[in-house]
């Protein structure tokens, strides 16, 4: 029995790293070292560049949402973090529908595109579902998920940050960043 306790510790340990610790950390805030592509290119080059895939296969970038605020939501099925801030981030989009868009951006960790195609049929979210191709996450150091990068109207990156503050601190967040880049 005590070998099983010490099992569920530890499993209960790496699922709290995994999903991040619940508490928000905007780029600014971030001390820890965080891996990164060998080039010169900073966080905002990357993200201004960035492209995924569609379930369909199309490429699709951030510039083809020039004009809105774009949410990149980095997330997988079984983080429960990522999931209890889509009822926030589905309302957010229905009360901006023309100067806001969340594309649900699946890195792979585990998730495969099935995963994310299935957990889009069966609930409805009107967000962007995609794969992380071209793996904007590595470049950007994620290391735990949910992980938030925000676009402003014109394409230019703004933040980045993981975690979450809760529906009514991330609801709050969220209606600011629009208002001040739509």
């Amino acid at each position: 029995m005590k070998k099983y306790s010490w099992l569920l510790i530890l499993l209960l340990a790496v699922g709290s790293i995994a999903c991040g610790n619940g508490e928000e950390k905007s780029q600014t805030e971030e001390t820890a070292a965080v891996e990164t592509d060998q080039s010169n290119n900073s966080d905002a080059q990357y993200v201004e560049q960035a492209t995924f895939t569609d379930f369909d296969g199309n490429e699709v970038s951030v510039s083809d949402f020039e004009g809105k605020v774009v949410l990149i939501d980095f997330w997988e099925t079984w983080c429960k973090p990522c999931l209890a801030s889509f009822p926030t981030m589905q309302d957010v989009q229905e009360e901006y529908p023309e100067d806001f868009v969340v594309l649900a951006v699946t890195p792979g960790f585990t998730d495969t595109q099935e995963d994310a195609e299935a957990f889009a049929r069966k609930n409805d979210y009107t967000f962007e579902y995609l794969m992380d191709s071209n793996n904007l996450h590595r470049k950007l150091g994620v290391q735990g998920i949910p992980f938030k990068v925000y676009v402003d109207a014109e394409g230019n990156f703004i933040e980045k940050s993981m975690g979450t503050s809760g529906p009514k601190g991330d609801y709050k967040k969220l209606k600011k960043i629009i208002e001040e880049h739509k």
